[in-house]
């Protein structure tokens, strides 16, 4: 049996050598960039869960690192906020936020990005349709594991207005963009290459 062929992932066609130094900067640099995006939140008024710009750092980190740094990346995240870390929706941090409603959609970060960065190994980020249901299905992860934790802190008559149907319009324009932004920089950096 012929062994699968390795796809890069976007950060290794970029950052070809693949040291521990540059892994640990990969994935603080985008522990960062979720963080960054926390600050972008809009209250819902019914929902505890507020809609952030998480979900597409999130994808994009699974996307450019892969399953396994994506995942990493997440972790420092978590770890950060943990800490106390203003890394959280509204800057705020401290492990009552984990522990709280939004909790289970922070944990389905580090699946969310497992998925997508699995799929995007595989080279499902180079072709718009591949990429959307590389981004789809990461959603899919972390909404089984935001609505499962939310589910303890809001009546269930109330759960899908409190934890999806105000996030779908905003989820799937983020996947639309990844869908767009993905194979469009997987052609620069192929022409970049000479490829």
């Amino acid at each position: 049996m012929k062994p699968r062929a390795q796809v890069l992932t976007m950060a290794d066609a970029i950052l070809p050598n693949a040291t521990l130094l540059r892994n640990i900067l990969l994935v603080l640099s985008f522990s960062g960039m979720i963080a960054i995006s926390a600050r972008l939140s809009l209250t819902v008024p019914w929902s505890p869960v507020p809609i952030t710009g998480q979900t597409f750092a999130v994808l994009l980190t699974g996307a450019l690192l892969g399953s396994r740094l994506g995942a990493m990346s997440i972790l420092a995240y978590l770890s950060e906020g943990a800490m106390g870390l203003p890394v959280f929706a509204y800057g705020i941090g401290g492990p009552a936020i984990l522990a709280g409603p939004t909790g289970g959609f922070l944990m389905g970060f580090v699946p969310m990005a497992f998925v997508v960065g699995y799929l995007c190994e595989r080279g499902w980020d180079r072709r718009p349709w591949t990429a959307a249901p590389a981004m789809l299905a990461g959603s899919v992860v972390l909404y089984i594991f935001g609505l499962s934790w939310l589910a303890y802190y809001v009546p269930s008559n109330a759960l899908l207005a409190a934890g999806l149907t105000p996030f779908i319009p905003g989820d799937l324009t983020k996947i639309a963009l990844a869908t767009m932004a993905l194979p469009a920089a997987w052609a620069a950096v192929n022409r970049a290459r000479g490829g």
